[in-house]
C-alpha cells in the first residue's frame, strides 16, 4: 500500500511553497500538515486540494487516484468535482445503486 503523507510531502517539498503559507490556504495548522505527511491513509480529497493549490498533479503517484480517473474517464463522467455534471453524475450512479439494492431486497 502506497504510502499517501510520504507522497504528499515529497510533492509539497518540491514545489518549493513554505508549510505556513501552504497551511493558512487550507485554513489548517502547520502541525496538521506535518501530521498529514505522516498519515499513510490521507484523504484523497485533501491530496487533491493541495495538487490545486501548489499545482501538482497526483494522478501518475497514486494508484488509487489512477485508477479512479481511468474508471471515470472509461464510463464519460467528468471526474472535475468543481464541474456540476461530475456531481449529477455521481448522483445518478449513486441513486442506481440504491434501486438496485432496493430491488435485491423486494425480491
Amino acid at each position: 500500500m502506497q504510502h499517501k503523507g510520504k507522497i504528499l510531502e515529497k510533492a509539497v517539498r518540491e514545489s518549493g511553497m513554505p508549510l505556513t503559507k501552504l497551511s493558512k490556504k487550507m485554513a489548517k495548522s502547520r502541525r496538521w500538515m506535518y501530521n498529514a505527511f505522516e498519515n499513510e491513509n490521507l484523504s484523497i480529497d485533501y491530496i487533491l486540494e493541495i495538487g490545486k493549490i501548489i499545482h501538482y498533479d497526483f494522478s501518475e503517484d497514486l494508484k488509487d487516484l489512477k485508477k479512479f480517473k481511468e474508471s471515470a474517464e472509461h464510463f464519460g463522467i467528468n471526474s472535475n468535482p468543481e464541474d456540476s455534471e461530475y456531481w449529477k453524475n455521481k448522483y445518478l450512479n449513486l441513486l442506481e445503486k440504491y434501486n438496485l439494492l432496493l430491488e435485491s431486497k423486494l425480491n
